[in-house]
């Protein structure tokens, strides 16, 4: 589904019915209060995610859309499995053999463009001597 700048931007006020939450329920269905919605309901989809990339790419914001490109692929992944990642890019956590197996792992998961951050993290933190020893 290619975006249009015109027809979709800005996305939940001009196409809300292109909107929903992880399990399906469309914006326009949405309420706090409402039966069936918790806490995993309020959460974005990567499909959301991917269309605010899109949008942030073609206002210019390029890293902007580059961080909503991986939050996209990372929307799926367990909480706990965020965390570890997390914890594996700050400083001298990790070596580099180890954020290239998180680089495997997230190429595995179905996440290339964060697999590729964290291979270039690795590289950065090799250079300014920030890779656990």
């Amino acid at each position: 589904m290619a975006f249009d700048p015109h027809e979709d931007y800005p996305l939940g006020s001009k196409r809300p019915d292109r909107v929903k939450t992880p399990g399906g329920i469309p914006l326009a269905d949405l309420t706090l209060h409402g039966e069936g919605v918790d806490a995993s309901e309020l959460r974005a989809t990567p499909e959301t995610l991917a269309l605010q990339s899109e949008v942030a790419r073609a206002a210019g914001r390029s890293q902007l859309a580059d961080n909503l490109r991986r939050a996209a692929e990372l929307a799926p992944l367990p909480d706990e499995t965020i965390l570890e990642i997390y914890t594996a890019l700050r400083p001298r956590r990790s070596s580099a053999a180890e954020l290239e197996a998180w680089g495997d792992r997230l190429d595995a998961l179905g996440a290339p463009f964060t697999a590729a951050f964290v291979r270039n993290a690795a590289g950065v933190y090799a250079t300014r001597g920030l890779l656990a020893t």
